[in-house]
């Protein structure tokens, strides 16, 4: 986005009032605002065609005899928009959902409004089809809606003014043929800033020459209206938070001298006329950001930005601190100068990178960039966990595994914030465990269990990422759907919440049930992308027999899923499935074992053929209980030192987590941590999709030890529906000492481990008040109660 900066010095100023802001939309809704159609219009701008690539600027101004105490609005647009009020951007939105679900925000703008004249501005853009694929559309459209009478004078109308900005021009939309991979996040921005209506958002423009706005449809909550062209519906998670991010190092420039004063703010640079520049910056971690750059003068000056997470050459990306003999390749946005002063651009979509390129063309003008740096933006989680212990390199671990986490985590849960930015029920487990454990906050999650449940198709599955303007089926995905409701109510007391969704479990695990091979007792032929995990030797990730029947891995998946919906189906009276989840579950554990297990080689099999194994097969065999309970620590040590098992990626070792934690052998977790050791070595400032040569520096499955140094180090966990009560079962390997503390309903848990000898510990435990639980450690148990307690052993 641009707009005229006055004055650079307000900038932070600026962004602490939108900050403020953030906390605006928990004021309530007008109720007669979610029961009928709203007084305000959809409005557009007229003469263009709707559903094709444009950017908007709408403006309103009206006049207040006083300073209101309050002012709440409602706002949305298709695609997106941000808000202005007296120049000051105030939000922007809406949160990503679906046409049924078209998210609006709800702000209280009196702290920016005055007595007398006030302008309410918003820009407005459509990617067209050039839109990311995490983008779902109807068509160009804004809407603003007064709370009550006394804000209904801005309600969106004709009386509001609208221009179409052709300063803009999709560009780097060629991504993914480019980097020889799946890029999903929309264009870039190639910007003419001669053609751009400078100060358009500011109260002293003059928009005279600005069209009317055409009236689309009356806006309707879900439930309303007969010709709905979007269903509104209230925003469920905070606004986004920005902060201001320094860039940190210039690694190389070619054809001129950066001064060190640039890059912190205190200096400006002057690219002479008629000169040709390229400067590489370093943010020096991975991150992600509005990068905002301030430029004056240079009329026709071209300045082209690449976003990059690491370097590479023939070799591929290597050590990510290494630049020498490697090359930048990203997504770009391009801005072309127009001699103005202080003109600030800022793309329209967040950026993900740690390099940053500057290819810099000037002309007879010298171009000067005033400023240049990044507000970082994503998900407002607040971290109120911590981890520490005798070994300092778990803190890097877990500093990095979080970094990790909230790049992933914006309006949806990403998986990968570079190259796709969609939420898959595989990734998004993984991730909603760690924003539980380490901030508390299950907002999110909310989110992402009601945008799968929202996703579904006829056959009862859940889409197997969503929002998503493309159809995508991964049936195991809907499985960790299942399984990401049954987290949810094992770690929240929301029986409602929790209830709502038992009719699509319910078709999920129906459909599977269809296709049981009932010869075998395992799953037959299967449609649609059974992935399971990037595993080199399950094509395109799909292990042996998920297509053409018998997939032990998807079978024991299926019966993993059950166990725990006959979990949650009999908490809420429903005995019948419950049952006969138990029954499904119990008769494919046999009919896999037998058909599946090998006891020559003394593991699972990947199907009854028995000629290819694979960790995955038997991790699920184990943490089913397929596999009896006498074998589980011998098919284990298979699993962690047979190299004949094609082997798990960082995603699936989540699952081998489990597994070892199930056969009792979670004191082997720490010695498991060599693939995230490794990314560290490698320069890797958040932790890749799979181990190189990958794709992704930045994948929150793979941030998985956050949640296993809380579950599994120190041992906390849920031991009844609602963290009720709680079991701590430390496995501190070759650990002397560990100590969490992690964010609980009633307050927090706080663990102080120390090995005493070989064999014993001494714990130092505080529960929150009220909550009670056990203390495992070897074969000997504690009772635990709220408050603080000290257990030798």
């Amino acid at each position: 986005m641009l707009y005229v900066m006055r004055l650079h010095a307000i900038l932070l100023s600026l962004f602490l009032l939108v900050f403020e802001v953030g906390t605006a939309q928990q004021v309530p809704v007008n109720p007669a605002l979610l029961k009928d159609h709203w007084p305000a219009s959809w409005i557009t701008c007229p003469g263009v065609s709707l559903r094709s690539y444009g950017i908007y600027h709408f403006r309103k101004t009206f006049t207040l005899a006083g300073q209101p105490a309050s002012f709440i609005v409602h706002v949305s647009a298709d695609n997106r928009y941000r808000l202005f009020v007296n120049g000051t951007p105030v939000c922007n939105g809406p949160a990503r959902g679906d046409l049924y679900n078209w998210y609006f925000e709800t702000v209280d703008l009196a702290p920016w409004l005055k007595p007398g004249a006030n302008t309410i501005a918003a820009q407005v853009w459509n990617m067209g089809e050039e839109a990311a694929v995490a983008q779902v559309s109807n068509q160009t459209a804004f809407v603003l809606q007064g709370d009550t009478e006394k804000e209904k004078a801005i309600n969106t109308d004709a009386s509001w003014k609208v221009w179409e900005n052709k300063a803009y021009h999709p560009c780097s939309m060629d991504n993914g043929a480019r980097l020889h991979t799946y890029m999903v996040i929309g264009p870039g921005d190639s910007v003419q800033a001669a053609l751009f209506p400078w100060q358009w958002e500011q109260p002293t423009f003059n928009d005279a020459q600005w069209l009317h706005a055409r009236k689309l449809t009356s806006p309707v909550p879900a439930g309303y209206g007969t010709d709905n062209m979007w269903t509104l519906a209230p925003r469920n998670i905070p606004l986004m938070e920005e902060k201001l991010q320094r860039i940190n190092a210039v690694r190389r420039a070619n054809g001129l001298q950066v001064p060190d004063a640039f890059l912190q703010g205190n200096q400006a640079l002057t690219i002479p006329a008629n000169t040709t520049v390229r400067i590489l910056l370093d943010q020096t971690f991975n991150t992600v950001a509005y990068p905002e750059m301030i430029v004056s003068n240079g009329k026709g000056a071209v300045i082209r930005l690449t976003y990059a997470e690491a370097l590479s050459n023939k070799n591929g990306k290597g050590n990510r601190n290494d630049i020498e003999g490697k090359q930048m390749a990203g997504n770009y946005d391009v801005f072309e100068a127009d001699g103005g002063a202080k003109r600030l651009f800022r793309p329209l979509w967040l950026r993900t990178y740690r390099y940053l390129q500057l290819d810099i063309t000037t002309h007879g003008d010298p171009l000067v960039i005033d400023d240049l740096y990044g507000m970082y933006t994503g998900y407002p989680f607040e971290q109120k966990a911590a981890f520490t212990s005798n070994d300092p390199s778990l803190q890097d671990i877990w500093n990095v595994g979080w970094r990790t986490a909230r790049l992933c985590a914006g309006e949806t849960y990403y998986d990968c914030p570079y190259y796709e930015q969609l939420q898959y029920e595989g990734d998004t487990r993984i991730q909603s465990l760690i924003s539980l454990y380490v901030t508390g906050d299950d907002r999110l999650m909310r989110k992402a269990l009601l945008d799968f449940y929202h996703s579904r198709v006829p056959e009862g599955l859940t889409q197997g990422r969503y929002p998503s303007n493309r159809l995508q089926v991964i049936p195991p995905f809907s499985l960790y759907w299942v399984s990401m409701l049954y987290d949810y109510f094992m770690h929240r007391s929301d029986e409602k919440f929790v209830q709502q969704f038992l009719t699509g479990a319910e078709g999920v695990l129906n459909w599977y049930e269809r296709h049981i091979d009932t010869s075998r007792q395992m799953l037959g032929p299967m449609k649609w992308w059974n992935f399971t995990d990037w595993n080199h030797a399950f094509p395109n990730g799909v292990p042996d027999g998920a297509t053409d029947g018998n997939s032990s891995v998807i079978t024991l998946q299926y019966v993993y899923t059950l166990q725990q919906a006959a979990i949650l189906f009999s908490y809420f009276d429903k005995q019948p499935q419950a049952a006969r989840y138990r029954k499904i579950a119990a008769d494919l554990s046999k009919g896999t074992y037998q058909a599946c297990y090998d006891a020559t080689k003394g593991v699972m099999a990947n199907t009854p053929a028995r000629n290819t194994f694979s960790q995955h097969a038997s991790i699920m065999g184990v943490l089913t209980g397929a596999i009896p309970a006498p074998q589980q620590q011998p098919v284990m040590r298979k699993v962690l030192y047979d190299p004949s098992l094609s082997q798990a990626t960082f995603y699936y070792r989540f699952y081998l987590t489990l597994a070892l934690k199930k056969a009792a052998m979670g004191q082997l977790y720490y010695a498991q941590l060599t693939p995230w050791r490794d990314m560290l070595k490698n320069g890797l400032t958040t932790f890749a999709e799979n181990p190189d040569p990958t794709r992704s520096d930045c994948h929150a499955w793979s941030a998985s030890p956050n949640y296993d140094f809380l579950a599994t180090i120190c041992g906390i966990t849920p031991a009844a529906p609602g963290f009720k009560k709680v079991q701590i079962k430390p496995q501190l390997g070759e650990l002397k000492q560990a100590s969490g503390r992690m964010p609980h309903p009633d307050g927090e848990i706080q663990v102080t481990l120390e090995r005493r000898g070989a064999q014993g510990v001494q714990a130092d435990i505080t529960l929150p008040p009220g909550l009670t639980g056990t203390f495992l450690w070897n074969n000997t148990t504690r009772s635990l109660k709220g408050g603080r307690q000290v257990i030798t052993l």
